[in-house]
């Protein structure tokens, strides 16, 4: 099989720049500033997990659907991941049914992302009620619309704390969202997104059979271990336009427990993080990461329609595989690590390639699903945030001076990202007027 690697060189990208202090002190104040706090995860956490824990009982005793009492639960995504950043109001869930052996087939044009998921053999168990007229092919949007419909009667009898509201589904995702409405404006909206997942024991697809890269960096045995696991099919199809019927029934690979299991034990060696004595920045470079993509995606949401937070993950991996040495990033190099994992993603988008990590001949940054347009933007943000010291990753200040300086003070817009010039004179008027009512005080106290 080829070996498909990223690209290391091409280019001026983030790991050529020379850091100053003020850059530095940045870096690492706001690497800090990401984390959770535990307040808000025990508050958050106590609500999600009775959400799961009551939908799960009531799947398991529901007497509309036989396939769906099966189910188990599979914890994944950013905060699981200990990886979450600012707050803890995202959370995601897989809902595991086991299924009799399967057959699958990759879509053309997708190189072992997307399949058709079918029954090796005809079957008289309950997800008969799942399969497409030949009997054998199982049908995506019939588990996504079944799962939404239970879903949908668990949350109109629940008893929980908070009101929770389903979203509208979208074609694209394989989600049931779920929705806790804020008691007031002050708070965040609370979401959990329910996937359905079909579970695979036999074997990896051959386009991930080699498994991920990470010889060098988690070991050979490590890599093992893996492919030896059931990998998840999700009901997701490629986004595309024209999508032929047959396509829509198709599923998405997933290694989202791979994934998590990868940054719990992170480390070169099993020691790391273990102790203070031992600790690593990884995680931090990621959460910066992270925290760079949902700066650049909030400022321009319509071009970076298409970037998402796993395009950033899926560079951290590269680099952990080449990068594989604990000594690499210790927590004093936090601002040197960080801005050679901007560099490598940086230099994925100037070359149009970031291959996923485990299906490696498939390119994330590929069209359809990555447009050209995008990435021409994409390319063009990642520079202007270099050389103009990332301001997307620098916090709001903590209130405007009182006296303005001669330069014109550059005001985000809170509507769409955009600065604002025109908004700073309304604070010149604001802070001249209460100048002059200072003064005119002043004049009556003296008389």
């Amino acid at each position: 099989m080829e070996r498909h690697r990223n690209p290391t060189s091409r280019g001026s990208t983030g790991d050529d720049v020379l850091i100053s202090p003020e850059l530095d002190r940045m870096i690492r104040q706001r690497g800090r500033d990401l984390r959770l706090r535990k307040t808000d995860q025990q508050q958050a956490v106590k609500l999600v997990n009775h959400l799961i824990d009551s939908l799960v009982d009531f799947l398991k005793n529901n007497e509309d659907q036989a396939f769906f009492k099966e189910v188990s639960v599979l914890t994944s995504g950013s905060y699981y991941e200990m990886v979450k950043i600012n707050k803890p109001n995202e959370f995601d869930i897989m809902l595991k049914f086991k299924v009799p052996r399967l057959t699958f087939s990759s879509l053309e044009d997708y190189n072992g992302v997307f399949y058709k998921v079918k029954l090796y053999k005809a079957t008289r168990l309950n997800i008969q009620n799942f399969l497409l007229e030949d009997g054998l092919t199982i049908s995506a949007t019939k588990i996504k619309k079944e799962m939404h419909r239970l879903v949908r009667k668990f949350i109109s009898n629940y008893k929980g704390e908070g009101c929770w509201i389903i979203r509208r589904s979208q074609m694209t995702s394989p989600a049931v969202t779920l929705e806790l409405k804020p008691k007031n404006e002050e708070e965040d909206v609370l979401s959990v997104d329910i996937v359905p997942a079909l579970e695979v024991p036999q074997g990896w697809p051959q386009a991930a059979r080699a498994g991920p890269d990470i010889d060098m960096w988690l070991g050979k045995r490590c890599r093992r271990n893996f492919t030896s696991k059931a990998v998840y099919f999700v009901p997701k199809g490629p986004k595309a336009k024209n999508l032929k019927d047959e396509d829509k029934e198709s599923w998405r690979i997933s290694f989202s427990h791979i994934e998590k299991e990868m940054i719990q034990y992170h480390g070169n060696k099993r020691t790391c993080c273990e102790g203070p004595s031992n600790k690593c920045c990884r995680k931090r470079c990621l959460r910066l990461l992270k925290c760079l993509i949902e700066g650049l995606k909030q400022r321009h949401p319509k071009e970076l329609d298409a970037l998402c937070s796993y395009h950033g993950k899926t560079a951290f991996f590269h680099t952990l595989s080449v990068r594989a040495q604990d000594s690499l990033w210790s927590p004093g190099q936090l601002s040197d690590c960080f801005m050679k994992l901007f560099g490598d993603f940086e230099r994925c988008a100037q070359s149009g390639t970031l291959f996923h990590f485990f299906v490696r001949g498939h390119n994330l940054f590929s069209p359809p699903a990555f447009p050209k347009r995008s990435l021409v933007f994409l390319t063009n943000a990642l520079k202007e945030q270099r050389e103009s010291g990332f301001p997307v990753l620098r916090m709001p200040s903590p209130g405007p001076a009182l006296v303005p300086d001669n330069s014109p003070v550059i005001c985000p817009n809170p509507i769409n990202g955009t600065e604002s010039i025109a908004d700073s004179k309304h604070y010149y008027w604001e802070v001249s007027l209460v100048c002059v009512i200072v003064v005119i005080g002043c004049l009556f106290v003296f008389i």
